[in-house]
C-alpha cells in the first residue's frame, strides 16, 4: 500500500502551489478471458509552475498511459487528477475542458502518425485557434501561426507545405508548435523525441527549454531514454509496472539512487569512456527474483524531496 503524502514533497521546497496534482491514480484495462492489467497501480506526484517533470522506465511500465490519463485522452479507473485548482477526474463541465484544451496539450511520439497528412502546417499548427477563435480573422492567424514557427526554428516560407517535406526533426517541430499554440500551461511530451536521430534529439529538446525559459510552460516528459532526461528535467520519478518507485530532483536520483530498479536503469547508460565500456556490466533487475511486491511497499523519505518505494525491511537493506 502507498503513502500518497510521501510521493512528492516539493511544495514545501519551491513555495508554490501544484499546478498539476495526480493522486492514487490507477488505470486498469479489461482483457480476453476475465483478466485485468493494471497499467497504473496507484501512483501520486505534482507539477509545479515552469518545471520540467521527468516520468521515466521501460516500455510498458505505464508511462505513456499516465500521460493520457493526464491530459484525459483516456477515462480513469480511479483516483484524482486536479489541474490549476480544477477537478479534471470525472466528467468535464463545459468550461473545465475548454479550459483544459487550451491551458494543457500534447506532442506525440510519431511526428509523422500525429500530423495529417493531407493538411497544409499552416492549418496544422493553427488546430488550438480554429477551434477555440473559429471567427478570427485570417491575417491574424496566419501570423500568430509565423510566429510560433519563428519560436520553434521553422521558416514561414514552409507555412503551405505538408508533412510529407518535412525531415523527422522538422515534423516534431510542428508538432511542438501546435502544441505551444495556445500558449498552454501544461505540455505532456509522451516520447517526444523517441523516434528521431540523436543529434536532432539534442536539438528538440534544446528547443523545448528555450521555449520554457522564454514562455514558463511546464513539461510532462516521459521517456525512457534517461540520458535525455537527466538533461531536461529538474525532477524524475521512476516508473515500473505501473508503480512510481522512486522520485526526486534529478541530481538525488542520478548521485544517490535507492531502488535497485533505478539503479539498474542508471547502470545502463552508456559512458564516454571506451575502455569503461568494454568491461561495463549493468545491473539486472528481476522484481519477481527479488521477491519484490509494489503493493506491499511505502514511500520511505530520503530527503524533503527524494522518496523510495519500499518495506520497512527492503528500506534498511538499501540503504544499508
Amino acid at each position: 500500500m502507498t503513502d500518497a503524502t510521501t510521493v512528492d514533497q516539493a511544495e514545501t521546497l519551491t513555495g508554490e502551489k501544484p499546478l498539476l496534482s495526480v493522486r492514487d491514480l490507477k488505470q486498469h484495462f479489461k482483457i480476453p478471458g476475465g483478466n485485468v492489467v493494471r497499467a497504473v497501480d496507484g501512483i501520486s506526484f505534482d507539477i509545479y509552475p515552469g518545471e520540467t517533470f521527468g516520468l521515466v522506465g521501460e516500455s510498458g511500465s505505464g508511462k505513456s498511459t499516465t500521460g493520457r490519463a493526464v491530459i484525459r485522452l483516456d477515462d480513469i479507473t480511479s483516483g484524482s487528477i486536479t489541474f490549476e485548482g480544477h477537478d479534471i477526474s470525472g466528467r468535464l463541465a463545459p468550461e473545465v475542458e475548454t479550459m483544459l484544451r487550451s491551458d494543457m496539450s500534447m506532442v506525440f511520439q510519431d511526428p509523422m502518425a500525429s500530423l495529417n497528412p493531407h493538411h497544409k502546417v499552416i492549418d496544422t499548427i493553427a488546430t488550438g485557434l480554429d477551434a477555440h477563435f473559429p471567427k478570427m480573422d485570417r491575417s491574424e492567424r496566419a501570423e500568430r501561426v509565423y510566429q510560433m514557427m519563428d519560436r520553434v526554428g521553422l521558416s514561414r516560407s514552409q507555412a503551405n507545405r505538408y508533412p510529407s517535406q518535412f525531415s523527422g526533426g522538422q515534423r516534431q517541430r510542428v508538432g511542438l508548435a501546435r502544441a505551444l499554440i495556445m500558449d498552454p500551461r501544461l505540455v505532456v511530451a509522451d516520447e517526444a523525441i523517441s523516434a528521431l536521430d540523436v543529434s536532432i534529439q539534442a536539438q528538440v529538446v534544446n528547443l523545448m527549454k528555450d521555449i520554457q525559459e522564454e514562455m514558463g510552460t511546464a513539461y510532462l516528459f516521459i521517456a525512457h531514454d534517461l540520458s535525455m532526461v537527466r538533461y531536461i528535467s529538474h525532477r524524475i520519478a521512476v516508473m515500473h509496472l505501473g508503480h512510481i518507485v522512486e522520485t526526486g530532483f534529478t541530481d538525488e536520483i542520478f548521485s544517490a539512487p535507492v531502488h535497485p530498479y533505478t539503479k539498474s536503469l542508471i547502470s545502463a547508460i552508456p559512458r564516454f569512456n571506451p575502455e569503461t565500456e568494454r568491461t561495463r556490466k549493468p545491473l539486472v533487475y528481476d522484481v519477481g527474483a527479488a521477491g519484490i511486491r509494489y503493493d506491499e511497499g511505502t514511500y520511505h523519505p530520503m530527503t524533503s524531496s527524494h522518496s523510495v518505494l519500499a518495506t520497512d525491511e527492503q528500506f534498511e537493506e538499501w540503504t544499508r
